[in-house]
């Protein structure tokens, strides 16, 4: 897994001036244009001279490279902005228990796991899925939905490698499967991270998702199942 390096507002400062640079650069790019423009002005030829409006598209060419190369440069800055403003916001996330869909690891502490059976399903079954996306393990469930606390353990008796599972409800009606649908899980969250422009949830065991994968926070001391 990539390392991740925590980011916090402070830095859009530093991220303004950096752009300071590219914008001297524009200008000098842009004077540099002006004289080419001005010597070939100079030295063209008088009895074929260069047509005005060729000179006016050369300039409203090089203009709209450069009004781009602006425009690209502000909406950097926008995004890391909204980036460190979501990190604000996120901020109150840890400490909870972040629901996910995602796949997410397990060192021998059970999940519990939110399946969700397919309407007229009459029976369902809780896939369970290695990093791989092999099927380690199949457990019949109720269809009401109900959650379900999942250790880890084979029928065998013996407990699933740690390691990172993902985990889909199997929906079953008339000995047919009608539905297979992701499995949510809570998990704490410790830490928020920006990487990239992006906003990342470290949970307890270390793993990081996209806070993009998170559907539901809740305050784990409120918790009544």
């Amino acid at each position: 897994m990539d390392t991740i390096q925590t980011t916090s507002s402070s830095s859009l400062p530093a991220a303004a001036t950096a752009a300071a640079p590219k914008k001297e650069g524009i200008n000098s790019d842009f004077d540099t244009f002006l004289r080419m423009l001005t010597v070939q002005m100079q030295n063209q030829d008088p009895l074929d001279p260069v047509d005005s409006a060729d000179y006016a598209t050369q300039l409203a060419t090089f203009s709209g490279v450069e009004q781009q190369v602006q425009t690209n440069d502000l909406l950097r800055q926008m995004a890391g902005q909204l980036a460190a403003g979501g990190l604000s916001e996120l901020a109150g996330w840890v400490g909870k228990e972040a629901r996910t869909e995602a796949a997410v690891a397990f060192d021998g502490t059970p999940l519990t796991l939110l399946p969700s059976p397919a309407r007229g399903a009459t029976s369902a079954q809780l896939i369970v899925k290695d990093a791989a996306g092999a099927t380690v393990q199949t457990i019949s469930i109720e269809t009401g939905g109900d959650p379900v606390v999942w250790s880890g353990q084979t029928e065998a008796g013996q407990t699933l490698p740690h390691g990172t599972y993902s985990f889909e409800t199997r929906s079953i009606s008339a000995g047919e499967v009608i539905a297979e649908t992701p499995s949510s899980t809570y998990a704490t969250v410790s830490e928020v991270q920006i990487k990239d422009g992006e906003t990342f949830v470290v949970l307890a065991s270390g793993q990081a998702l996209s806070a993009s994968a998170i559907s539901a926070i809740r305050d784990p001391s409120l918790r009544t199942s």
